[in-house]
């Protein structure tokens, strides 16, 4: 059975097909849409020795030229080095604006192979087939990409719609268990700014998720997906609302970017973020000490970090101000209001806000 949300943008709107083992229908899917014939599969060598033959048979079942194209596997990975080298397979292997790009694996993947696709020829279709629990509930919906900045996570990027993502529950059945957790924190994060009984479902279901248990993780990425879908919709480029989906980012990448890419996994970084962010929302009014010691109740329960690496307050800011949320000087921060809704604040006395998060 496959689960279907659309994401509905006009004459942009894409579905994400949802279920399990449906990675072999992934050329029919594709043939389908009008999906240009010629395909660059842009993967790892983890991720593709475990499934690109079988994308690959699947594509050329259904017509579909392929090269493959693996590389570097890690968030250290994810910038400009890379991404000249996708530039210089697509360049070397006479693609154009007729050509396709189809970005196999997790986040980082995603973002590059996206950027890649959206700035290749000034833009080429692409499609996303997330294989970490984390890209299928995050980084693989509303054509978000980018690469890191070695002073900043994800500072260079563009939005650009994918026309198709397929999110194969299976593929989560090799992800080891601090992968899972970290993806769950993005799946933490849509309860926590949005449904409050989402919140209470996850906090029911703890042991289901940690085991892989396919009928849970499938409700939790549907759901997932379809509070972002939402969203996107009606805020396709962060004007306002999408904003809310930053929620625990903003500390998240300060923790990533100086503690070295690569050394926190991104769901373990947006934990500890959330954390911040709760502390801070409690300390303004908007959500009780309950609220924040449930968040981090499940947080822990599910294997995740909720304490910041100890790094000094000023390094903090320095990262943090560097943040594409800032406007004029001013951060904007997205604050929980109690569970299952968010506001954002532009807050300017960063160091007495942080330091009390911090100290808490």
């Amino acid at each position: 059975m496959v689960e279907i949300i659309k994401v509905p943008l006009a004459d942009r709107t894409y579905p994400i097909l949802i279920g399990t083992d449906i990675l072999r229908s992934l050329g029919e899917e594709l043939a389908a849409i009008g999906f240009p014939h010629k395909v660059a599969v842009i993967s790892n060598p983890t991720v593709s020795s475990l499934y690109g033959a079988q994308v690959k048979s699947s594509l050329e079942h259904s017509g579909f030229s392929v090269l493959e194209y693996d590389v570097p596997d890690g968030e250290e990975y994810k910038n400009f080095q890379t991404l000249q080298s996708i530039y210089d397979v697509l360049v070397g292997n006479g693609f154009d604006r007729g050509s396709g790009i189809i970005a196999l694996g997790g986040g980082v993947i995603g973002d590059m192979a996206g950027f890649a696709a959206a700035t290749f020829l000034r833009g080429i279709r692409y499609a996303q087939i997330p294989t970490t629990l984390l890209a299928q509930v995050d980084s693989s919906v509303g054509g978000k990409t980018a690469v890191n900045h070695p002073l900043g996570k994800n500072l260079i990027g563009a939005f650009f719609q994918p026309d198709l993502v397929l999110i194969d529950a299976g593929t989560l059945n090799t992800l080891d268990p601090r992968d899972v957790a970290a993806g769950l924190a993005e799946v933490v994060k849509y309860g926590v700014i949005r449904d409050a009984d989402f919140f209470n479902w996850l906090e029911d279901h703890v042991a289901d998720l940690l085991d892989k248990n396919p009928n849970a993780l499938i409700y939790a990425v549907k759901k997932a997906c379809q509070i972002k879908a939402d969203i996107v919709e009606v805020d396709e480029k962060e004007g306002s609302v999408r904003a809310f989906l930053n929620y625990g980012h903003t500390f998240g990448h300060a923790v990533e970017s100086l503690s070295g890419y690569g050394q926190w996994k991104h769901g373990e970084a947006v934990a500890i973020g959330m954390i911040v962010a709760a502390r801070i929302s409690c300390r303004m009014g908007l959500c009780h000490q309950n609220d924040v010691d449930r968040l981090t109740r499940l947080l822990q329960t599910l294997g995740l970090p909720v304490s910041a690496p100890v790094f000094s307050l000023e390094d903090y800011l320095a990262v943090m101000q560097r943040d594409k949320k800032v406007r004029n000087g001013k951060l904007s921060l997205v604050l929980n209001c109690g569970l299952g809704d968010a506001v954002l604040k532009q807050v300017s006395d960063l160091k007495e806000i942080f330091s009390a998060a911090l100290s808490s």
